[in-house]
C-alpha cells in the first residue's frame, strides 16, 4: 500500500473491505464529459492487430477490449485506458484478477472476435469496448454466455440489460444542470443546440427534464457549425429571450462564445438571463471567454482526476486522456467485487446496487437497463477556471 490517499470504488454497504483499494488539466482532451455519441471519428482502416497481452496473475479472468491498433485519437485513447487499467491493478492490494487485453482494431468485427476469444479463455466479465457499434457486437456475444459487459461508448442506445455504460453521458449533464437551475428559481428555458446526433440526444433529455421539473421551454433552435449558419437560430432565440430566465448552450469553445456573442448582438442581456452549459464547457478557452463569465455548467469534480493524473504521469511519463479514469474505475470496481462479493461478484443485483460506487470522477451507479447515473458538480465559469457552486453528491440518497 502506498502512502497516497485511498481512492475507493466500494459502495457504502461494503465499507468494511474498502481498505483493500489503495490510493486510488490534461494535455490531450479526446472527449469532454458530455460526450458526443462517438468521440473518435477517424475512419477505421485495416491494420495489424496489436499482440494480445495479459496483466496480472489472479484466478478471475477479465477481458479488456480496446481499439489499440486503431488509427488516430482512438488508438491513443485506447493505450491510455489500457495503462489506466494496469494502474488500477497496481494500486489494488493483491487483486485476484487477470486482465486479458484484446485489440478490436476499432471495428465491430474485431470487437466480436475479441469477445469470442476472451470468452473461450474463460473471461467472466468484459470491460470495453469504446465504439457504439463495437459495444453492440460484444454485447451480442456476451449475452449468449450470460457474461456482463462494462463498456465506454457515450451512445446510450447501445446500453442494455447486462451491457452497462460507464461513460460520461449527455443525459446526466442535462438532468443535473436543469435540476440545479430550477432549484435556483429558474422556470423558463431557451436552448441553442448543435444540429447533430449529440444535439438530438440533448434535446430529448432537455425537453423531458424541464417538463418533469415543472418548467417550460419557450424557445429551442438548432444550428450548424457551417460559416454564417449560427446567426439566424441565435436571432430567433433572442426574440424569445424576454420570456426566458435561462439559455442552455451545451457546446464547446468552438461554438458557445460565438452563440453568446450573437445573442448579445440581438439584445440579450446575459446579466439578466442565466447561461447554462454542459461538461463541454470544462476547458480553458471557455474560462477565458468574457462572454461566458458567470455561466453554470456541469462536470465531475476535478480533484479526483488531478490526483489520478499525477499518479499516471509518475508511472508512465505522460498525460492520461480524460477518459482513462473510466478504465481505471471499471477495473478497480471489478477487483473490489472479486474481493468482497464471492460468487455473486458480477450478478445483476451486485452491479446495479442502488447505493452505487465511488470512483475517481465521483459516485456512479448502473441501472438495470445499462445506463449509468453520476454524481456531478455544478460549476460557474470564472477566469481562473470552474468554481463549484453546487458540490457533487457523495452518495445516492434514498429514492434517487
Amino acid at each position: 500500500m502506498s502512502g497516497m490517499s485511498p481512492h475507493r470504488i466500494l459502495p457504502p454497504l461494503w465499507r468494511r473491505a474498502r481498505g483493500a483499494l489503495a490510493a486510488a488539466a490534461t494535455a490531450l482532451m479526446l472527449t469532454a464529459c458530455a460526450g458526443t455519441g462517438e468521440q473518435f471519428t477517424s475512419t477505421p482502416v485495416p491494420v495489424e492487430p496489436a499482440p494480445a497481452a495479459v496483466i496480472g496473475t489472479g484466478q478471475i479472468r477479465v477481458a479488456l477490449i480496446l481499439p489499440l491498433s486503431a488509427p488516430g485519437n482512438a488508438g491513443i485513447a485506447a493505450l491510455s485506458m489500457k495503462n489506466a487499467a494496469d494502474l488500477a491493478l497496481a494500486e489494488f492490494n493483491q487483486p485476484n484478477i487477470q486482465l486479458l487485453v484484446k485489440d478490436d482494431g476499432g471495428t465491430p468485427q474485431g470487437a466480436q472476435a475479441a469477445a469470442q476469444q476472451a470468452l473461450a479463455e474463460g473471461a467472466e466479465i468484459i470491460v470495453g469496448p469504446l465504439f457504439a457499434q463495437s459495444v453492440s457486437a460484444v454485447g451480442a456475444v456476451a449475452r449468449s454466455r450470460n457474461v456482463p459487459v462494462i463498456a465506454f461508448s457515450t451512445d446510450a442506445s447501445v446500453a442494455a440489460r447486462g451491457v452497462y455504460l460507464l461513460s460520461f453521458l449527455p443525459e446526466s449533464d442535462v438532468k443535473r444542470i436543469v435540476d440545479y437551475a430550477i432549484s435556483r428559481g429558474k422556470r423558463s428555458f431557451a436552448a441553442l443546440l448543435p444540429d447533430n446526433a449529440y444535439g438530438s440526444v440533448v434535446e430529448a433529455a432537455f425537453q423531458q427534464e424541464v417538463a418533469r421539473r415543472g418548467g417550460r421551454v419557450v424557445a429551442l433552435e438548432k444550428y450548424s457549425m457551417e460559416p454564417g449558419r449560427m446567426a439566424e437560430p441565435a436571432r430567433r432565440v433572442a426574440l424569445a429571450a424576454s420570456r426566458a430566465d435561462s439559455i442552455f448552450i451545451p457546446d464547446g469553445a468552438e461554438a458557445a462564445p460565438q452563440l453568446v456573442a450573437a445573442l448579445t448582438a440581438n439584445g440579450v442581456n446575459t446579466q439578466r438571463v442565466q447561461l447554462l452549459g454542459s461538461g463541454l464547457w470544462d476547458e480553458q478557452r471557455i474560462y477565458a471567454s468574457s462572454a461566458l463569465q458567470g455561466g453554470w455548467f456541469t462536470a465531475p469534480e476535478q480533484a479526483g482526476f488531478q490526483a489520478f493524473a499525477g499518479r499516471y504521469r509518475a508511472r508512465y511519463g505522460q498525460e492520461p486522456v480524460r477518459t482513462a479514469t473510466l478504465a481505471y474505475d471499471a477495473v478497480a470496481l471489478i477487483a473490489a467485487l472479486v474481493k468482497t462479493q464471492g460468487p455473486a461478484r458480477f450478478s445483476e443485483a451486485t452491479l446495479t446496487t442502488s447505493s452505487g460506487f465511488a470512483g475517481i470522477d465521483g459516485v456512479f451507479r448502473f441501472r438495470s437497463d445499462g445506463i449509468n447515473e453520476r454524481g456531478l458538480a455544478v460549476l460557474r465559469v470564472t477566469p481562473g477556471g470552474g468554481q463549484p457552486v453546487s458540490p457533487a453528491p457523495r452518495t445516492f440518497g434514498p429514492g434517487t
